[in-house]
């Protein structure tokens, strides 16, 4: 077990990683030693705003921490994040895991091989409602998730942040991951659609799911919404569960006799990252295994790219 606060570096410090870099500066758990990104000016900008050091280097950075985040773009993470294994951390990654599944097998083997832990930024299994459900949830028959979002804002010179890929790998991926570690099941068959609006890939995306053991699963995802929303509702034999992961608060109908009740559901409302980055440290600390490991990612994109070789199927 290590003893004292983790040191822990953050590579990458854009509109995300910045949120990374101020939690490592304020938990008791952790030491922000430094930052590294691309762009060494923005690296000071954040390294200037959260008390710390700007590293004009991966290794030199990598050389002085015991653990570090990963948020970079998707397309980079088997190339960063290998070479932080192979130097010894212990790593979170940004969702998703890798931009392949075979990159993501190969960071997991990779962390295997080093005995380093592999954590993965599937920030919603550390959302308070997602804790109620773990709680309460034995068998799901039926699951329907929404996540919608505005298309992002313009960047100079790149991409909208995101739009490098298909919201199913953006947006939906969060709910895929959170259905499997619910459902716990084999998956079927799988129907799907999408459609490309203002990206070359998918800006909005619905699959229906459904599992050997029955539960059918239908996700919806869209990056092109005038509103936001990331709702899940579950149906059990007796009950359905409503929860909302952005205002984290939910309800519950349960059957009694010939009438439905509902009864607010009891959530002790936190920040997610914060959650999440918390439980990374301790885990580092005591080399525990993550809530959210590198196999859990890796099955999660797995799904997701079945999900848009399902779509152009139906397209083609």
């Amino acid at each position: 077990m290590m003893t004292g606060k983790v040191k822990v570096g953050v590579f990458g410090v854009g509109s995300l990683g910045v949120h990374h870099a101020r939690i490592y500066s304020e938990l008791e758990e952790t030491a922000l030693v430094g930052v590294f990104d691309a762009d060494p000016a923005r690296a000071a900008e954040v390294a200037s705003m959260h008390g710390t050091t700007a590293y004009d280097s991966m290794e030199r950075l990598a050389a002085e921490v015991d653990a570090a985040s990963v948020v970079v773009p998707t397309h980079l993470h088997r190339e960063v994040a290998g070479a932080l294994i192979e130097a010894g951390l212990h790593l979170l990654v940004e969702k998703p895991i890798a931009a392949t599944t075979a990159e993501a097998e190969a960071l997991v083997a990779l962390a295997q091989g080093q005995g380093t832990i592999l954590q993965v930024g599937h920030v919603e299994r550390f959302n308070p409602v997602l804790g109620f459900l773990e709680q309460v949830t034995e068998r799901p028959r039926f699951i329907e998730a929404h996540r919608l979002a505005p298309y992002p804002p313009p960047r100079e010179g790149l991409h909208p942040r995101g739009t490098e890929v298909s919201v199913v790998l953006d947006l939906m991926i969060h709910d895929l991951e959170v259905i499997l570690h619910l459902v716990r099941s084999p998956i079927k068959d799988i129907r799907a659609v999408g459609v490309p609006v203002l990206s070359p890939s998918e800006d909005i995306a619905n699959v229906r799911l459904l599992f050997e053991n029955g539960c059918v699963a239908n996700v919806t995802a869209s990056r092109i919404s005038p509103e936001r929303m990331r709702k899940i509702r579950v149906f059990l034999d007796d009950a359905y569960i409503s929860l909302d992961y952005q205002d984290q608060s939910g309800e519950v109908y349960r059957k009694q006799g010939m009438q439905i009740n509902r009864e607010e559901v009891p959530i002790e409302k936190g920040e997610p990252l914060a959650l999440e980055l918390r439980s990374f440290a301790q885990c580092v600390a005591r080399h525990d295994d993550p809530k959210v490991s590198g196999e859990h990612a890796a099955e999660a994109l797995k799904l997701a790219v079945s999900i848009l070789h399902s779509i152009q199927k139906g397209a083609s």
